[in-house]
This record gives structure tokens, sequence and C-alpha cells, in this order.
């Protein structure tokens, strides 16, 4: 039975569950970042360990407050999420790890396998999580899903009632492409010279791609949605992820600020929409594959003219 609909779980718990998932997710998402990056022109590196802190308290609170003890699974994938962070972090810095995959002389190759060798290890983390918490591969969406599954529709969109993903996820992914590929190609001007001599780097940057939306997909998304979307309802956890994952883009995204937090959210909102819709991993890694592809091999022209 759907935990937001259980008889002896009266709605005032309900409000206080969807009001404790907000209130932890903005206190440890980028919102205190922002803040001091706009107060200071910098972020304290404590600050991170106080999010660790905060979501540790919540995770601990959960067994003992009974209006929140259901969300103890999304506070300590959460948890884990952010450890794995840390410890990540503390491997690209150690001096055996720069020595073969960081400095000035790195190739492009090199320099994006040291990256997601640590985020796919991140991604693992949470997997390993969410196996141990839900058990089954399907409960946290690490299945294909159903291809043809129709979407809720969404009148300001133009989805109509009897539509299937099979048709807007296609829509959607190349949409987002095109929506990123005007902007890169504004920033690298690539000129016919640059693009003969990346074209040799554009499989290492469709693969980067591929592993970039298959990690994010898993942190970002399946760990919130298949902890958190029972408890909230769709609709909340829907926009809980997208602003998370919105947020994390305000300072360090391309464009930054509230441009890149608007366009990234919506396209966290779609991302979240078809995982869950058609439970499974499929759609939104591949709606998520496409622009990051775009992404990418921009990134490899830059490359290349530096």
């Amino acid at each position: 039975m759907d935990q937001t609909t259980r008889p002896n779980d009266p709605d005032g718990n309900k409000r206080i569950r969807i009001l404790a998932a907000w209130a932890l997710m903005l206190l440890v998402s980028d919102v205190p970042d922002i803040l001091s990056h706009h107060a200071c022109g910098s972020v304290p590196v404590w600050l991170f360990w106080i999010k660790m802190g905060l979501i540790a308290v919540f995770a601990l609170a959960c067994p003992l407050v009974k209006s929140i003890r259901p969300l103890w699974q999304f506070a300590v994938v959460f948890l884990v999420f952010y450890v794995a962070i840390q410890t990540s972090a503390w491997v690209g810095d150690t001096s055996w790890w720069q020595g073969r995959f960081g400095g000035s002389e790195v190739s492009f190759t090199s320099g994006y396998v040291g990256i997601y060798i640590r985020d796919v290890g991140l991604a693992l983390a949470v997997i390993a999580t969410l196996w141990v918490l839900k058990r089954r591969r399907s409960e946290f969406f690490l299945v294909t899903g159903r291809l043809d599954a129709p979407i809720e529709p969404v009148r300001w969109l133009g989805i109509r009632a009897g539509e299937s993903w099979r048709t807007f996820g296609w829509i959607i992914a190349l949409i987002a492409g095109a929506g990123v590929a005007i902007p890169m190609a504004l920033s690298a001007r690539p000129t016919i010279e640059t693009l003969s001599r990346a074209a040799p780097l554009l499989p290492a940057a469709l693969l980067f791609a591929a592993v970039n939306a298959f990690t994010e997909e898993i942190y970002f998304r399946a760990s919130f949605l298949s902890t958190l979307h029972e408890l909230v309802g769709k609709q909340h956890a829907l926009l809980i992820t997208s602003v998370y994952f919105g947020l994390n883009h305000w300072l360090y995204g391309s464009p930054p600020g509230l441009v890149g937090f608007l366009m990234t959210g919506f396209l966290a909102w779609l991302l979240a929409k078809s995982m869950l819709e058609t439970k499974g991993l499929l759609w939104p890694w591949f709606i998520h594959f496409v622009p990051d592809a775009v992404i990418f091999a921009t990134y490899a022209i830059l490359w290349v003219q530096r």
C-alpha cells in the first residue's frame, strides 16, 4: 500500500514529513554555499562538515520522532552520498592520484578518466546502500523500465492525455540537446581545423557523457525518488530532487546563477518525471546523455583550442 495513504498515518504526519524533507534538502544543498559566496566571496571548507552533521542528526532523530520516522532511509542514503563525496575528494587530493590524473600536462582522456573513476565509486556507494535498504533493483529504478509508459498530462508543456514516453522521450532529449548546443557553440566558436583536431576525442567525450548521465541519475534522482515519493507524494518528490539538482548548478553550472538553476532544475524535473512514470532508468539516462554529449564534445573542442 502507498505509504502516503496508510489509515494509521494521519495527514498531519505527512505534512510534517514534507516539511522535514524540504528543510533537510535545503539546509544541506548549495543554498548555504550560495549565501556564503555572495557574502564573503568564498565557500568555507567547514560548511560541508556542518551539512554532514545535520544529515547525521536527522538520521538519528528519525527513529525517535514518529512523524518523521519513515524518512530514515532518505536520511541514510543522503548521508552515504555525502560521505562518499568527501571520500572522493580525499582520494582526488592525494599526491598519488594527482600524479596520474592531475596537473596541466594530463591529456583530455586521462583527466576525465580520473574524475569518473571516483564518480562511479560514488554512484556505487549509493547503489549498494539502496540495494541493502530496498532489496530489489526495481525498487530504486535500476532497471530499464517501461519505455512506452503513458506520460501524465502537463497542459503548459502541451502534453495531453494518451501520450507516451516512447514519443516524448525522444522529443525531450532532442530539445535538451539543442538547448545546450547553441550556447556551447557560441562559447567554443569552433573552426574546421579545430573540429578535425577534436574528432579523435569524440569517442571519449561520448563515453564520459554516458557515464556522467548514469552516475547523476543514480545519486541525484534514483536515491531521492526511491526514498521519498511514497512518503511525500509524487509532486513534492519531483520538486525536491529538481530544486536540489538546480541549486547544485548555481555556482558551478554553465551558465551559473539563476539561469543555470532554472535550466538544470527544469531538466531535472523532466528526468525525475520520466523515472517515476516509466519506473526505470533508461529514459532519464538517455534524455540526460544527449545534452551531456553536446557538452563533453564542446569540452573536447575547448581542450584542443587550449
